[in-house]
């Protein structure tokens, strides 16, 4: 993905800056809601990705947006991406970070598929039965597959767990291809 290594060198030299003034967590919430927002809005990633808007109306609608909901450092962020034409990687930047940050902090990142989206309650009970089963503190991605059909599969690590009934099914499918079925005529 064009882009990922120059979001990723962002990422640690603000992970960095965080860290030295101890607003880790902060910055992390802020750079969740700004990948969160610019993914679910895809006019708000057009505008950033878009060569005819200039830098610094990029920035002072980003600013109108986040000034009250995310910390100082990220305020900086988009003002540094702004000025080094590098606003289109914001989200990335802020997904990099996050990740980054994740892995500082020693917290596995949980993929979810599923064949809706996660509610968030049914999130929060696979997140605590994640740490029940680990040990680990986990972040949960939901990626949405209607082939699955209903159920889960669940990644941690190199742990992968398959409670889909399109698994179940092709389960079934193997026993009776393998004569373990008896058919009466």
């Amino acid at each position: 993905m064009k882009g990922t290594r120059a979001a990723l060198r962002y990422g640690k030299a603000i992970l960095s800056l965080a860290k030295e003034s101890n607003k880790e967590e902060d910055v992390n919430k802020s750079m969740l809601l700004i990948a969160e927002t610019i993914d679910e809005s895809k006019e708000l990633a057009a505008v950033l990705n878009s060569p005819v808007i200039k830098a610094e109306d990029k920035i002072k609608a980003l600013t109108a947006i986040f000034s009250d909901t995310i910390d100082q450092i990220t305020l900086g962020v988009i003002s540094l991406l702004g000025e080094n034409k590098r606003l289109p990687l914001l989200s990335l930047v802020a997904k990099q970070f996050s990740i980054l940050f994740d892995h500082d902090k020693l917290v596995d990142v949980a993929k979810v598929t599923t064949a809706v989206p996660l509610t968030k309650e049914l999130k929060a009970k696979v997140l605590a039965k994640i740490e029940q089963l680990t040990g680990n503190k986990a972040s949960v991605e939901n990626e949405v597959n209607p082939d699955i059909l209903g159920g889960f599969i669940l990644r941690v690590g190199d742990i992968q767990y398959d409670a889909s009934i399109s698994n179940n099914l092709n389960e079934l499918r193997r026993q009776f291809d393998n004569g373990h079925f008896v058919a009466k005529i």
